[in-house]
């Protein structure tokens, strides 16, 4: 992996030494700063039939709910990244989860699906801060091995929280009812303020602080798209991940519609994929550090693919087959989601927000477009799923493949 150059082509220093230790606290810190926002999406999966009841419009409509989150959830990333650049990273995390707690309150008290829509929009501007810059944070604070580790740990937690979410929000919404969900995620929110500012508090110095990051944004943006080190890893990891999303999205309808699961063992067979995940993020750096972070992360698309093809009809035609599909799709994904984000960041120290927003930008672009995807495409669930698995698994390959004939080898 290349060091970082400056836009003149000359090489820059880390934007701080990796002097802080990397410890529990900040895993837990950074963990929950990056997964709240996937959290807060699927724990009201369960509880769409009580509330599409509850506010008088069909279940099917509640996807608005998913699709506009997204939007929101892309387009802030956007205006964060530049902001933490120019300001710290502090203000924007605090407000961030502040706006965050406000929408989810508001959503707590809709009685009609404007009312909802309007919540998760606040929602998604808000929480669209701390997951942007968990990232930036941790690029901040390390370098090297050390960020790749830091990244592979967040990382499973970010694809972690839509596994475990359904079970606790079918369990809340059984006990208290489906406001509770929005309850909960907003205490969860005001939990990380006080564990953000003891835990790690401003990691951008001012002497380190981008003071054009706010004019710059645009044509900042524009570079990052046209530099290969940034696009065609970036474009990896966004790929793979659409196609988790597209798997949270057709699973229901696939396990409870084709395959006769409950809505309780629903939420846990969501819950058992986290140990997969879990798997694959704890092995990605120290194979990294082993074999190189490159080849484990090509080796984790080709896994990934190889599970979206054992989706397809003739290889998948029951619970254990699907199950076994998915389960090498998601150890592929885990290898590849961190690697590739540290692979993606690592070149622009200088400009950790600005990447890391518009990583985030193009991960929940893909989000957005792969659900919508897996739910249109006219094919029965499995071979919608398996041919939106393979098909971006191999587009991630494409782009991996440039960034390794490309870019490593110059």
């Amino acid at each position: 992996m290349t060091g970082p150059i400056s836009e003149d082509g000359n090489p820059l220093a880390p934007a701080l030494e990796a002097t802080r230790e990397f410890n529990g606290n900040l895993l837990i810190l950074l963990a929950g700063l990056a997964a709240i926002g996937t959290l807060s999406t699927n724990i009201i999966l369960p509880s769409f039939t009580s509330m599409a009841t509850d506010i008088g419009v069909p279940a099917r409509d509640l996807g608005l709910l998913l699709s506009s989150f997204f939007a929101a959830f892309a387009v802030g990333q956007l205006l964060v990244g530049p902001l933490s650049d120019r300001y710290g990273r502090r203000p924007l995390v605090v407000l961030g989860l502040a706006i965050f707690i406000a929408g989810s309150l508001w959503c707590s008290r809709a009685d009609n699906m404007n009312g909802l829509i309007v919540g998760r929009v606040i929602q998604a501007l808000g929480v669209c801060a701390a997951s942007v810059l968990s990232r930036a944070i941790a690029r901040d604070l390390f370098d090297g091995e050390v960020l790749t580790r830091a990244l592979a740990l967040t990382m499973v937690a970010m694809a972690a929280a839509p596994g475990f979410s359904p079970l606790l929000g079918g369990a809340l919404e059984q006990a208290l009812g489906w406001r509770a969900n929005f309850l909960m995620v907003a205490v969860l929110g005001a939990v990380l303020i006080p564990l953000y500012l003891s835990g790690a508090g401003e990691t951008l110095p001012p002497s380190h602080r981008n003071r054009k990051a706010l004019t710059a944004a645009a044509p900042g943006y524009l570079r990052l798209l046209f530099d290969p080190r940034f696009l065609l890893p970036a474009l990896a990891v966004s790929l793979v991940i659409g196609g988790l999303y597209g798997f949270f999205a057709a699973a229901p309808a696939i396990l409870m519609g084709h395959l006769g699961l409950s809505a309780l063992q629903l939420g846990w067979f969501f819950a058992a994929t986290v140990f997969v995940v879990f798997a694959a993020g704890f092995l990605a750096p120290r194979f990294a550090r082993r074999f190189g972070t490159v080849p484990v992360g090509l080796a984790g698309i080709l896994i990934a693919l190889i599970g979206g093809l054992a989706l397809l009809p003739n290889l998948a035609g029951g619970l254990v087959p699907f199950s076994l599909a998915i389960a090498v799709f998601l150890f592929g994904m885990g290898l590849i989601n961190p690697l590739g984000t540290a692979l993606t960041l690592h070149p622009f120290p200088d400009r950790a927000g600005l990447a890391s927003a518009l990583l985030g930008c193009l991960q929940m672009s893909c989000a957005a477009a792969i659900t919508a995807l897996t739910s249109a495409l006219p094919l029965p669930p499995v071979t919608a799923l398996g041919t939106i698995l393979a098909s971006v698994s191999a587009l991630a390959l494409a782009a991996f493949l440039l960034y390794r004939n490309r870019v490593t080898a110059s």
